[in-house]
């Protein structure tokens, strides 16, 4: 698999993430400044809502920001065979199942279709992500309870 396009779809999904985020925001803080959202008693509450939404939005959208920022500066290296940061990781378990990784700054959870596989991005602060670093392939990590084996590290 080509990493390297993989972090480029990354890098795009977050472009369109925070975008999104982006739009959310100014809406949220064009609702919670509005004339007619301004409160005619201690029960009017749309503006405060609105506020608190604003806030919200403008806080994910620094976060998308600053992982999208990770994310355009991650360096990728040739593997020695060693899980680091930037693999993309293949565990199968026993019954078969194999489930792609990519071992990213940020971004936890975001998951993308790559070549008709779904990868999952996993940080190195989870679980998973700690206990697949320095590993190799025929090395075993335990996810969700099941032993599972590394059978790939691009």
């Amino acid at each position: 698999m080509n990493k390297t396009a993989l972090l480029q779809l990354i890098i795009d999904r977050l472009t369109i993430d925070l975008d999104v985020a982006q739009r959310a925001a100014q809406t949220a803080y064009e609702t919670a400044t509005h004339e007619e959202n301004v409160a005619e008693n201690k029960y009017d509450t749309l503006g405060l809502e609105a506020s608190y939404l604003a806030t919200g939005q403008a806080r994910r959208m620094e976060e998308i920001r600053q992982g999208l920022g990770k994310f355009q500066s991650l360096k990728l290296r040739e593997t020695d065979g060693a899980v680091q940061l930037g693999s993309l990781v293949a565990l199968t378990s026993s019954q078969g199942v194999t489930q792609w990784f990519f071992l990213g700054p940020d971004a936890a959870g975001l998951k993308i279709d790559f070549q008709g596989v779904m990868v999952m991005v996993i940080t190195p602060r989870s679980p998973l992500g700690g206990s697949l670093l320095g590993k190799r392939v025929d090395d075993e990590v335990v996810m969700g309870g099941t032993e599972q084996v590394i059978v790939e590290v691009v």
